[in-house]
């Protein structure tokens, strides 16, 4: 009984959280940003490459496609979680360390890349290969096809599988604040769990589902916008 009574006493100091808050909504937005962009860029060269080098596709190549499969079905399944231990002396490397807002958006990029790339080539499969087919036999190159027809064709679909993943990136950045990478996991964390200030885990929370309801509007807005042209 002692310790509900001073949970429920605690008092929460937002005149001093607010700036907190402040920096820790613009750091997850850094960070969803940052990864979305540069992950969304990798992965959606890699899932082009999964599609492309499968037997029979346009740039067919066996062993290259197995590789690719294979660090695709490695990173892809491994909890994020894991991923930011399993990635720290390559994060070290490359980053300089293992904590902070770098070496988490580091580790996003990577989890983001092999996710999206996997849900690239899924969309992509959905193309008729019929149109690609007669786009061959008229003497269109595998770049000019790729870039003119395959993507643009897949590319509703695509939009519907970027939004899931920029919610998968929320997820991440989340996350993010266990090898203190900032943004808003870190502040619920910091400010709320630690301090059993439930209010301010909760307010975190609010914010997090706010954002991810907006993403998955805007994502539907542009996907029912390019499957009606």
């Amino acid at each position: 009984m002692t310790g509900v009574v001073t949970l429920a006493a605690v008092q929460t100091d937002w005149d001093r959280l607010r700036p907190v808050l402040s920096e820790a909504v613009g750091t997850t937005i850094y960070l969803v940003l940052l990864t979305f962009v540069v992950g969304g860029t990798i992965g959606l060269a890699l899932g082009t490459a999964l599609y492309t080098t499968r037997k029979g596709g346009l740039l067919a190549n066996a062993p290259v496609n197995v590789v690719l499969n294979v660090l695709v079905n490695v990173v892809r399944p491994i909890p994020f979680i894991i991923l930011l231990a399993a990635l720290g002396p390559v994060t070290l490397k490359v980053i300089g360390t293992t904590i902070g807002t770098d070496a988490a958006a580091f580790v996003m990029i990577v989890a983001a890349s092999f996710g999206i790339a996997r849900i690239v080539e899924q969309n992509l499969v959905t193309v008729d290969p019929g149109v690609i087919e007669a786009a061959r036999s008229m003497g269109a190159g595998p770049v000019r096809i790729i870039l003119t027809l395959l993507i643009p064709e897949a590319l509703g679909p695509l939009v519907l599988g970027y939004t899931f993943v920029v919610i998968a990136i929320v997820d991440m950045s989340a996350m993010a604040g266990t090898v203190g990478g900032g943004g808003l996991g870190d502040f619920a964390l910091v400010y709320g769990y630690q301090r059993f200030d439930w209010r301010v885990t909760l307010v975190a929370t609010l914010i997090i589902i706010a954002g991810v309801q907006g993403i998955q509007f805007l994502g539907n807005f542009v996907a029912r916008r390019v499957l009606r042209r």
